[in-house]
């Protein structure tokens, strides 16, 4: 049997709640905490024999509250790391190791940053109260991660192929591929609290339902581990990737082997936050009393006897509130006295009350001392302090107020036990009935002020605690491909939308999209070793036979019902403009507005027959006068919003095809590529839902679109819409099949990540590599395998 872990050092340096832990890169054996009282401190062990820690420095730069701390691994400009610290003034602060000031600070949550965690190439995680989890790099927000319906307590980056978990208060736990929820895992009765990596398939989370649960990545709960009798606030994993401890409101740290909870330590502080396992094996643990404890089952390291003795007798003076412990219904009457712990007790952890004149008293067998240990005073075990008791939905409480939050509202009921944390339970009340944390502070001085003379132990500082949970923040075609000559929408006639030659295979100056030689001779030079990418020359849908077009757009308009019917004047200007864009060489005269309303009003057509309409636009938006129209300030968000109604997952293929094909082709002028940059976060949500179609011409067109983004980014520095352009081709090569599609996606993650080392750290901890290294041998066509291998050589 292992040995018990006994107190190794009291660390009381901070003034307020230890709220994080995380154990430090360097120096060897140090660990960085954070605190209420708004300071981050790096503590390094003192030389033998001191079995202490001391304090290398303190650092500020939170205006409030500081809630979390994770360390960002080491690289070449930082060989000692970095120190990320989220607080509750909304900010992340990043710290060198040896600096008390922060580096730089990253913005963009809305409420507080409860939790953080570092990955790969320098990837940090962040979740908070807005409900978001957002991805960062390089001083710059990459992604941002919506979902869930409440504050987001815990985010975990799983250490390969580029997943990341989110558990929060809406009870859920979310797992992240690539910046879009996978998979949502629901067991839990109440808010997730904390995540562990166990492996790269594996994970552990605790809730404030004091339960513990095991998950496989794939969505199953493998066990759930029961011992902790209140709110579980954070978890660690030991290094063998099996055992485990967690602290929780129970005052206690427990020790879990082999799937049991095999050590109960308790703490003279109400609230144990946080814990971190440092590299000698030994665990650290913050409470809401300030202090810092360090335990380990190291004889040479253990306490003397008499630091374990204070330690002791500070846990003998503490009292415990029977209704918020494990401690049951008291009658003191028929407790025993104190012969009692004559009796050995039968595990670790076991708890037993003693009648000790009219006082009640709780002790917890140690199975490594094979005693009795004092671990408080219970009050509220005699008769008298129960007559006071209210009886509130089935519960006795000390004191049941009524409060008013909204003049001329309905009252809500707060219970409160006089041995409760005035910050918790305020908390607590706020979540229940879905009120703003802005009257977190009213509400616990109010509970302070009518409770004076009755709170258990040291009142709290004045100012809310915006770290104990999160109130609930609520944000804010298919079918085989067609055969040769059938209309592939409606079965007949010949006309198939942007129908034309195969794109052939590149060799010499053969553009790999078109089949033709769209390189000058001064892109070869800059090519001669990579023909592909970065591609900054949008790549359009210009195929067309337009007589087939009117054909079909005469037959779907004289069967139409007389109210959706085009007039003939419409028709004619429509066939006039699509002989001026099909042959912009020639004497036609340049477009007129009439045509161009007169396309802007057959588009809205019933969706069953509108597509050869939008095939005259997606040709139209090429010609530099349609272009300027359709894509202006004035027109430009309707013809968006207008071609995105169309692109819906449940639309008709056709509609979603020739809007993708509109969108690409948008890039050709000036004011599409400036319509669609300013629109790219949506166009691009939109089109990503397109992947799940079973449509390779839907999935050409939407790596098209991809493309024609990435190239219009390449040198630029927006890194968060880079960000988006490599999450959406991830996402859509785990759906798409046909090889010029996935050709199309490989060149766009080339061209995004090309001369980007910002970009390529990104694509590798999303884990590009992995995902596209199957395609790096394929031969047929050719252009994949080639495309694939280069942009693999650019993420090595």
């Amino acid at each position: 049997m292992a040995n018990s872990y006994k107190l190794r050092c009291s660390i009381p340096g901070h003034e307020m709640d230890v709220r994080g832990l995380a154990t430090a890169v360097f120096p060897e054996g140090a660990f960085v905490s954070v605190s209420r009282d708004r300071t981050g401190r790096v503590w390094v062990p003192n030389s033998s024999p001191d079995k202490g820690f001391t304090e290398m420095h303190c650092m500020s730069g939170h205006s409030n509250f500081v809630s979390c701390v994770c360390i960002i691994q080491p690289n070449e400009t930082y060989p000692r790391g970095l120190i990320a610290t989220g607080g509750n003034d909304n900010n992340i602060c990043i710290f060198t190791m040896d600096q008390p000031q922060p580096l730089f600070t990253l913005k963009g949550h809305n409420n507080t940053v409860c939790t953080l965690s570092s990955g790969k190439f320098g990837t940090l995680l962040s979740g908070s109260w807005d409900t978001t989890a957002r991805v960062w790099l390089n001083e710059k927000c990459m992604m941002t991660l919506q979902g869930h319906s409440a504050a987001v307590w815990a985010v975990i980056i799983l250490p390969e192929q580029g997943l990341m978990l989110s558990g929060s208060a809406d009870k859920t736990i979310k797992l992240w591929k690539a910046g879009r929820c996978e998979k949502t895992f629901t067991g839990h009765e109440d808010c997730v609290r904390g995540l562990a990596v166990i492996s790269n398939t594996e994970f552990l989370s605790c809730s404030n339902d004091s339960s513990i649960r095991r998950w496989l990545v794939t969505g199953e709960c493998v066990q759930v581990y029961y011992s902790h009798t209140n709110y579980i606030y954070s978890i660690d994993v030991f290094p063998n990737g099996q055992d485990f401890i967690s602290t929780g409101e129970d005052r206690t740290v427990r020790i879990w082997r082999n799937g049991e909870c095999v050590q109960t330590i308790r703490l003279p502080a109400q609230s144990v936050w946080c814990c971190c396992i440092l590299p000698n094996g030994d665990i650290a643990v913050g409470a809401s009393d300030g202090i810092i404890r360090v335990f380990s089952e190291a004889h040479d390291r253990i306490a003397s006897a008499e630091d374990l003795q204070t330690f002791e007798d500070e846990l003998a003076k503490a009292t415990i509130d029977p209704k918020t412990g494990d401690l049951g219904d008291i009658k003191t009457e028929d407790l025993p006295g104190r012969e009692h712990l004559s009796e050995p007790g039968n595990r670790d952890g076991q708890t037993r009350l003693i009648k000790e004149g009219q006082n009640v008293e709780a002790y917890q067998w140690s199975v490594g001392d094979a005693r009795w240990v004092k671990i408080g005073d219970v009050v509220g075990g005699s008769n008298q302090q129960t007559s006071k008791c209210v009886m509130y939905e089935g519960k006795e409480y000390d004191y049941v107020f009524t409060i008013d939050v909204n003049e001329g509202g309905p009252s809500m009921k707060l219970p409160y036990n006089i041995s409760e944390d005035p910050w918790l339970t305020a908390h607590n009340f706020l979540q229940k009935n879905d009120l703003s944390p802005m009257f977190l502070d009213q509400v616990a001085n109010f509970i302070i002020e009518n409770t004076k003379g009755h709170v258990v132990g040291p009142a709290q500082p004045t100012g809310g605690d915006p770290f104990t949970g999160g109130a609930r923040y609520v944000p804010g075609g298919s079918g085989d491909e067609p055969k040769s000559g059938a209309d592939p929408f409606t079965g007949s006639g010949r006309y198939i939308p942007g129908s034309g030659p195969t794109p052939g295979p590149p060799g010499g100056v053969v553009d790999p999209f078109t089949g033709s030689g769209a390189y000058s001779s001064a892109d070869l030079r800059q090519r001669a070793t990579n023909s592909y990418f970065p591609k900054t020359d949008g790549v359009m849908f210009e195929q067309a036979n337009a007589s087939q077009i009117i054909a079909k757009l005469k037959e779907l308009n004289a069967a139409a019902p007389q109210e959706q019917k085009l007039s003939e004047d419409v028709l004619e200007s429509l066939s006039r403009l699509l002989s001026t864009v099909c042959a912009p060489g020639a004497t036609e005269p340049p477009p007129n507005i009439q045509q161009i309303n007169s396309l802007w009003k057959a588009s809205h057509l019933p969706e069953d027959i509108v597509f050869p309409v939008l095939d005259i636009m997606r040709l139209a938006v090429r010609h530099p006068q349609v272009n300027e129209t359709l894509c202006g300030e004035a027109e430009g968000v309707q013809l968006c919003n207008h071609l995105l109604s169309l692109m819906r997952p449940e639309g008709r293929a056709a509609n979603q095809m020739l809007a993708l094909r509109t969108l690409c082709n948008c890039f050709s002028g000036r004011q599409g590529r400036s319509l669609l940059l300013a629109q790219r976060e949506t166009v691009l949500s939109r089109a990503a839902d397109l992947a799940a179609v079973c449509n390779k011409n839907i999935h050409i067109a939407l790596a098209t679109l991809v493309l024609n983004y990435a190239g219009c980014l390449h040198g630029q520095p927006d890194l968060e819409a880079k960000a988006q352009c490599l999450s959406v081709a991830s996402r859509a090569l785990e759906t798409v099949q046909d090889k010029e599609a996935v050709f199309r996606l490989l060149v766009a993650l080339g061209t995004t990540v090309a001369s980007d080392q910002t970009a390529q750290d990104l694509a590798r901890s999303l884990g590009v590599n992995s995902q596209i290294l199957k395609y790096s041998t394929v031969s047929d066509p050719s252009k994949v395998g080639e495309c694939c291998q280069l942009v693999l050589k650019q993420l090595q």
